[in-house]
Parts: C-alpha cells; structure tokens; sequence
C-alpha cells in the first residue's frame, strides 16, 4: 500500500494558476482585473464551468459578461475570470474492482492508461484509487505515465486490504461490497482539499455502494469542500447482475447526483459507446473548461451552505457547474 505524503501545494493559489504570462508590448489592465500576486485571497469562490449548446457541443469562445451569476438568489459580481485550456490539472482516478467489475477491469486498465497519456500535461498531476471492499492506495501523485502504469497494473478484484488510512474511513471492521462513497470521501479529504487549481475525480464504477461507512451526502460534501469535480463513468457488466434477481436495481443515480451536485456529470458506456470514447469526451471538456472566481457579497464564514446559480444569458447554452460550496472558515 502507498504511505500517505501531500504533495506540496504551489505558493500561490487558484487565481494565480489563472493568470496569462506576461507580455511586455501589451498595454497595462486595468488593476480590478489584475490578481494579486503576494498573497491569495482566501474568500473568494472558485468554479469550473463548461458550457454547451443545444445539439451537445462545448462552447469556448464566451467572455465573462456572457456570464450571470447569483448566490443564494443574490447577484454576484464575477472577479477573475479565464477560458485557458491549459490550466493545470490535478485528477484522482477511483475504479471499482468489486465483484460485480471482475469482467472490465482489464478494459479499464488499458483505457485509463491512455486517457493519462493524453490528458496530462507537464503541470497536471494525478493519483489512482481501487475500491472494492476496501479503499486502496496504488498510486499517490505523479506526472509519471511509468508510475501510473505499474499502479494500474495492480488493479485486482477485492484487494482486502486494510485500506488507506484508519483515520476518518475505517473499512476493515465489518464485511463491506463496494465502499464508493467511502472512496469518494477520502480521495477528497486526504488528497484534494489541499490542492490548487483544478481538482476533478474521476469514478469508473457501476454505482452500487455496499457497506460504506457515510453516507452519499457526506461525500459530496466532502468534495465539494475540496472544489473538487465529480465525473462519473457508469460501467456495467451485465453478466455480473442478470440470473441475480437485481440487475434492475443497478442505476446511475447515484453518480449523477455526486456529479451533478459538483460541477461533473455521467459518462455511459456501452457497446455504441465503449470506454475509450468517454475518456475521449471527458478530456475534451477538461480542456474547454471556463474558471470563474468572486467574492461573496455575504462574507460571512459560518459554514452554512450556499447555493450557486451559474447561467449564460443565452437561454440556448445550458452550463454545467458546480451547485454551491460551503462557507467554511480557511485552515491554518
């Protein structure tokens, strides 16, 4: 099992990572729109927004008043705004190796693989989780395709092991099926709330939890306190669930409520649509995402709930973003 060590976080935050680098003909900005480059402000909300038109297609040309948005009903005034495609990228991978995926894994080995190869860039980092009825490390942050390679290698069904960490997600006490939300909660807790720039995870799974200790509400609470997006790759055997008396009871509802909830959404696979073309489609829109900051006009940091409606004024285009964040006082 990997040892438990955070990767450093970058001096400077979020906004910085959203900054273009410097050109000396260009004329000045004004300094409303120039982000600090001493400190990083600790009440502003980050969200990563895609946007798309009727028919499906991303749309990556708009501009910060294209944009409206409220909180908790109330008009907000959009601070930094960038539609880079390149900003770096930090991405945590959870495949499911339950029982009931014994059949995919292999597919999900060499797909994964590729995706990695393709997806991330000098800056990006990522790290790999197995659930089944544990949570299981294999491996920790890294730009190496080598290292990502050998930690899918060990991708096996029902690994058994003890888990993570015994901390906040015990997973050996009782029998367990599937521990999703567990995972969820760890990958977000243990590997990205002390991250910057973008943070997105990435579930290749059927959707069915058995056994975790939390519930589905504090997973997604524990990612979106992360600013991390959930993307969700439904994948289902079948072969795993028919002659069992349940294979009607295996949905996506789940998946789509962690990453409707957060700013993701729900990738099918199937046989028009094999697994290789989702990981195509999720990488396009990790590179035509749109990174909008404010500052709240409600500064208060009394850890409520605070909904967010993020809209174009194009009623044709339909953004995809996250549904709020907690206004939690920063660490320490």
């Amino acid at each position: 099992m990997s040892p438990l060590i955070a990767r450093p976080a970058a001096v400077l935050g979020f906004l910085l990572l959203m900054l273009p680098a410097a050109r000396p003909q260009e004329p000045q900005k004004p300094a409303d729109d120039i982000a600090p480059t001493i400190q990083v402000e600790v009440n502003l909300v980050n969200i990563l927004a895609a946007v798309r038109d009727r028919h499906g297609a991303l749309i990556g040309n708009l501009s910060k008043d294209d944009f409206a948005l409220t909180e908790d009903g109330q008009p907000q005034t959009i601070k930094y705004f960038a539609r880079e495609t390149d900003l770096p990228l930090t991405i945590g991978l959870l495949v499911d190796v339950s029982a009931s995926q014994a059949n995919l894994i292999e597919i999900e080995r060499q797909a994964a693989y590729q995706f990695f190869s393709q997806v991330l860039r000098k800056k990006d980092m990522a790290f790999l989780i197995s659930f089944g009825e544990d949570s299981e490390l294999l491996q920790d942050f890294t730009n190496s395709a080598r290292l990502l390679q050998k930690g899918l290698d060990g991708l096996r069904v029902n690994s058994g092991v003890s888990g993570i960490s015994p901390g906040p997600v015990p997973t050996a006490s009782q029998p367990r099926g599937t521990v999703l939300y567990d995972a969820v909660y760890l990958a977000a807790t243990d590997r990205l709330t002390h991250e910057v720039g973008r943070k997105a995870m990435v579930l290749i799974t059927d959707g069915m939890d058995e056994g975790s200790k939390l519930r589905i509400d504090e997973a997604i609470k524990a990612a979106q306190k992360s600013d991390a997006v959930i993307y969700s790759i439904y994948y289902v055997d079948p072969s795993a669930y028919y002659g069992r008396g349940y294979f009607g009871g295996v949905s996506d509802s789940a998946l789509r409520k962690m990453s409707d909830e957060t700013g993701g959404r729900v990738f099918h696979v199937d046989r028009k649509h094999p697994l290789q073309d989702a990981f195509k489609e999720l990488q396009d829109e990790m590179r035509s995402q749109y990174a909008i900051s404010y500052t709240p006009a409600n500064d208060k940091r009394d850890g409520s709930y605070r909904r967010i409606d993020l809209r174009t004024k194009d009623r044709n285009l339909k953004v995809q973003a996250r549904k709020g964040y907690y206004a939690t006082q920063p660490e320490k």
